[in-house]
């Protein structure tokens, strides 16, 4: 699909690491377990390559050598530290503040498709001033199944009233392409976001990259026919 010759409807973002910064909470959420686990510290940048694994994917890599049943006994303790710093340090990617701008100024809407659950992407939203903004929010509980499945993303693009085909979908994980192309949506890999060293962008499947914010934001007001 070539995106920039089409015109959509519909753009629609994952959420950490494609829309929002929450790795700063994220990862230092990690960091206090581990010492107050009495683990050393992991380091800033693996700790925020593996956000997008969501907790499980965190605590395995701060807590490498405990099993997969008793780091999900963990998973419960995580989420109710991060919930109390939710938006601590968390922002929208730089850049793409005034992208949603310009889709709000022209009528565009655009929605949030995550696997983030649904108690801790509704008050981040709020916390961002976002809520009140995006035509959407579909979380990862929202649904009986989440990405790579397509549902949410239809789901998405139903309340919009806005069809897959003319939706755009952005998101930093190979489920995020997966997701987006099985439900007929054009898909962007951001490729700034939090991928591990072992992963490529590339290798996902999507009809175009994006390097970063500048180069997203010029993708997809072309794609809505906007002006970059």
């Amino acid at each position: 699909m070539q995106i920039q010759d089409n015109e959509f409807g519909l753009v629609l973002f994952d959420l950490d690491g494609t829309l929002v910064d929450t790795a700063p909470d994220m990862v230092a959420t990690l960091q206090a377990m581990q010492a107050d686990h009495g683990y050393e510290r992991i380091a800033y940048d693996l700790g925020r390559a593996n956000v997008s694994n969501d907790a499980m994917g965190l605590l395995r890599v701060g807590f490498p050598d405990l099993d997969e049943e008793a780091r999900h006994i963990m998973v419960s303790e995580y989420v109710e530290r991060y919930a109390d710093r939710l938006c601590d340090q968390t922002r929208i990617f730089s850049g793409l503040d005034i992208l949603l701008e310009q889709l709000d100024d022209a009528g565009c809407p655009w929605g949030v498709i995550t696997n983030k659950p649904e108690h801790l992407t509704n008050p981040l939203l709020e916390q961002l001033g976002l809520a009140d903004r995006s035509v959407c929010a579909v979380s990862g509980d929202t649904l009986s199944v989440r990405k790579p499945e397509p549902g949410p993303i239809l789901l998405g693009c139903d309340i919009a009233g806005v069809d897959a085909y003319r939706s755009l979908y952005i998101g930093d994980a190979a489920r995020d392409i997966e997701a987006g192309l099985r439900a007929g949506a054009a898909t962007i890999a951001a490729a700034y976001g939090y991928i591990t060293e072992d992963d490529d962008p590339r290798e996902w499947g999507a009809d175009i990259i994006a390097v970063d914010t500048q180069e997203l934001t010029q993708i997809v007001l072309k794609a809505v026919n906007l002006e970059a």
